[in-house]
């Protein structure tokens, strides 16, 4: 894969939002790695029974098993026997049952146990045994009254992720874990008492992240004292709050929020007044905590101006994901002017009812700010010059409609690199001002808008990476900005109906054209593009005809810089080449080429006038064409006798053609067999007529006859004469439509011993059945009576 800027920029929400969104990630995923992460070769072999209602575990799982899951099911008591077949065994979970107790020398014979989760069951104590080898232990949401822990947990040196839950704490509850090191604690308080004016205290020694999860439908009431060691992320969830006990929050926060290693702090469903808000952030703001993010954030009540100082914070960036506003009549100032005049660098507020966002009324010190999936309209920041730090500007799923406009916002931000007004509705007609983008904008993210290719003439001059996928681009006009310094550019999910020359586009290096309309893509693309070292432009409907092969061999050679070849890169058209790999597609230049195509077919008819002339040679064609003129002269005779005289001249049942050879077995066995029935046979020596000659007898006595007999031997195929009436009367039995030869094999002939000019005879023999002179005498007499009934008709005399 070629690393391009593409790949650092194409995301634009996540590229410039990494230490806001990514920080948060960090402590969720890479402080548990060590089990989770690092375990990832649990997964083979691994076996799912959850949500199965099971009682008890499978009894028929293989030794060889290293990940088990029998979450939700309603099995109550794990044994020995359960998993002391399983060797292999690395990750088990279990939440979700109905467990009230485990003994942790269950796991005596998985010496490889890391993962094990038996959260939300209804554990309510448990008997230690240490599991040295153990990185993930989650004994969350169970019945506990006290933290469930004993001193063999201190022998958990690899254990990363520890979760537990109780009703109550005690300050050295954690004492038998003080010298470990932990990545995550997950403490459940779902279940904790309040007790009236008492404060509990609880050390937690060492751990990078902590996670306190509260009950979800109770205002927040927790009153602890909690101390944690180098604590870098905090994280609490199911807060909910009033202007009455907002003041337990910061009091419960004040001790976990000292510490100057603290940089992430992260709220999870928040339910609070607009007011109490404010005083969480001004808390806040004089804290350590570097990263606040708030996820699900519910306002209530009202909201009203509240006195905000914006003291010097150490606070670098806010997020705000997901705001449900339950307040419909309020001051926007009131609440958009909060979030303006901050004075920290980087501000996301996402998914939320906001439908503009006031411009500061002082410089401003953001440099990345993110609203993606609100309401903002072409109005917001225009004429704003307070924004000359801003970097990175997200307006993604908003309701901005008017290219120009988006253009003049950026005019006063001159610090502004990246611009992502993606999902929206923007379109490009055409501009009769000139659009008056910041001249800084490096890449600008307009996918998924409206836009056609009159865009080209309204973007920055100084863009590199553009990306215009999912729009309604048919062509890329030939007069446009030129864009010297563009070296990405995405025009997938389009109706282009060809690659775009690199006129234009001087530094163009990576193109993405894919799901367009391109059929006959130009074949000096490559040519015009010299620095190209990334196209991906699959999934087009190829036309697979001649123009295609030139543009199929440059791209062959070039394979290493093209994105999804072969896979992706098929014929759509014709219908006898859909489905068919380019790579795989091949034309003749002989189909391709008139001036060969012509030379091909004169060449062809020439060495087919030759092969012509050799058979004429061999198989005496002359011959055959003497004979049908003789043939066609006496049919154009016999054209003039009336049909029904032509139906009544037949003089003779059958025309006997034999070799004299076979002259005896002709006038003793065949002529005394058949003139017995009266049956008229003609016969050369006695009928044909003097003076005639012997073709025109031949013909003449053919017609004449009803049948034609040929009494076929090997001798048969030595007479010359012989052939000469084979020939006619097959003639004649294509020009009557009628069934007139009767082919009796006096003796077998091979097909080999047969001239090659007795073709008709060899088609004969081949296609049409014959009588076989049978040599038992008993069976003679069948013979006569089939050759009889063949030819036993009435002539009229």
């Amino acid at each position: 894969m070629v690393l391009t800027l593409w790949d650092s920029h194409y995301n634009m929400t996540r590229d410039r939002d990494p230490i806001v969104g990514s920080f948060h990630v960090i402590c969720i995923l890479v402080f548990i790695s060590g089990s989770l992460i690092q375990s990832s070769d649990v997964l083979e072999p691994a076996v799912d029974y959850s949500n199965r209602n099971l009682t008890h575990v499978p009894k028929d799982l293989t030794p060889r098993t290293k990940a088990l899951n029998l979450s939700q099911n309603s099995i109550q008591e794990l044994q020995m026997s359960d998993v002391s077949m399983l060797p292999e065994l690395r990750a088990l979970r279990l939440s979700h049952n109905r467990i009230q107790r485990l003994n942790f020398g269950v796991f005596k014979f998985n010496p490889k146990l890391e993962y094990l989760d038996v959260s939300n069951n209804h554990l309510r104590n448990i008997s230690c045994c240490p599991v040295v080898s153990l990185k993930h232990l989650d004994l969350s949401f169970n019945d506990f009254d006290v933290l469930p822990m004993c001193k063999e947990f201190g022998n958990l040196t690899r254990l990363s992720f520890l979760g537990l839950s109780a009703t109550k704490f005690r300050h050295l509850d954690l004492l038998p874990i003080a010298h470990l090191h932990l990545n995550y604690i997950l403490l459940g308080l779902v279940g904790y008492h309040v007790k009236d004016g008492e404060t509990e205290s609880l050390q937690v020694l060492n751990t990078k992240a902590l996670h306190l999860i509260f009950h979800p439908n109770s205002l927040f009431s927790v009153q602890v004292n909690i101390s944690v060691n180098a604590l870098g992320c905090l994280q609490l969830s199911n807060i909910k709050l009033n202007d009455g006990n907002c003041q337990r929050l910061t009091t419960f926060l004040l001790e976990l929020t000292r510490g100057p290693t603290l940089l992430n702090l992260t709220l999870y469903h928040v339910e609070t007044t607009w007011k109490c808000l404010v005083e969480l952030l001004q808390f806040l703001w004089p804290r350590p905590v570097e990263y606040l993010n708030i996820y699900n954030l519910t306002i209530t009540e009202s909201i009203n101006y509240e006195n905000f100082t914006y003291s010097e914070t150490v606070l670098k960036a806010l997020t705000i994901e997901h705001i449900t506003n339950q307040v419909f009549i309020f001051s926007k100032e009131a609440l958009y002017s909060l979030f303006a005049e901050m004075n920290i660098r980087m501000l996301t507020i996402t998914d939320t009812p906001f439908i503009h966002m006031l411009c500061p009324l002082l410089p401003s010190t953001f440099v990345f700010l993110n609203f993606t999936q609100n309401v903002f309209t072409d109005s917001v920041f225009q004429d704003c010059s307070t924004l000359k730090r801003l970097n990175t500007l997200i307006l993604q799923k908003n309701g901005l409609k008017n290219l120009f406009k988006v253009a003049l916002m950026t005019e006063n931000m001159a610090s502004l690199e990246t611009l992502d007004v993606s999902l929206n509705s923007l379109d490009s007609h055409a501009y009769e001002k000139t659009c008056s983008w910041a001249e800084s904008i490096l890449v600008l993210n307009l996918s998924s808008n409206m836009l056609t290719g009159s865009v080209f003439r309204c973007l920055p001059p100084k863009v590199k990476v553009l990306d215009l996928h999912n729009n309604r681009i048919m062509s890329i006009p030939q007069k446009l900005i030129a864009l010297e310094a563009l070296q990405e550019l995405d025009v997938a999910s389009n109706s282009l109906m060809d690659l775009p020359g690199c006129g234009a586009f001087s530094s163009l290096s990576v193109l993405v054209i894919e799901h367009n309309s391109v059929s006959h893509p130009s074949a000096d693309f490559f040519q015009s593009c010299q620095k190209i070292r990334s196209i991906r432009a699959g999934n087009n409907p190829f036309r697979c005809t001649c123009e295609l092969r030139e543009f199929v061999k440059n791209i062959g050679q070039v394979s290493e810089v093209v994105e999804g070849w072969p896979d992706s890169y098929t014929c759509d058209s014709p219908e006898s080449a859909k489905g068919t790999p380019l790579q795989d597609f091949h034309m003749s230049p002989l189909s391709c080429e008139t001036v060969l195509l012509i030379v091909t077919i004169g060449a062809t008819l020439l060495v087919l006038a030759i092969i012509v002339a050799f058979l004429c040679h061999c198989f005496d064609l002359p011959w055959y064409l003497r004979m049908m003129c003789q043939w066609a002269q006496t049919r154009h005779r016999a054209r003039n006798i009336p049909i029904e005289e032509l139906q009544r001249n037949f003089q003779f049942h059958a025309f006997v053609s034999y070799s004299e050879h076979d002259s005896t077995w002709v006038k003793n066995e065949l002529i005394p067999n058949l003139e017995k029935d009266d049956i008229r046979v003609c016969l050369h020596e006695r009928n044909f007529i003097p003076g005639k000659s012997i073709v025109e007898n031949i013909i003449h006595f053919i017609e004449k006859s009803y049948k034609s007999i040929f009494v076929l031997s090997p001798h048969f195929i030595q007479s010359e004469w012989c052939h000469y009436e084979l020939y006619f009367a097959h003639h004649n039995l294509f020009h009557e439509g009628s069934d007139n030869l009767i082919l009796i094999l006096l003796e077998p002939i091979p097909q080999y011993s047969i001239p090659s000019n007795y073709h008709k005879l060899k088609t004969l023999m081949a296609q049409r059945t014959y009588l076989e002179w049978p040599m038992e005498k008993s069976k003679h007499g069948l013979f006569w009576a089939n050759l009889r009934a063949t030819i036993n008709v009435k002539l009229v005399n």
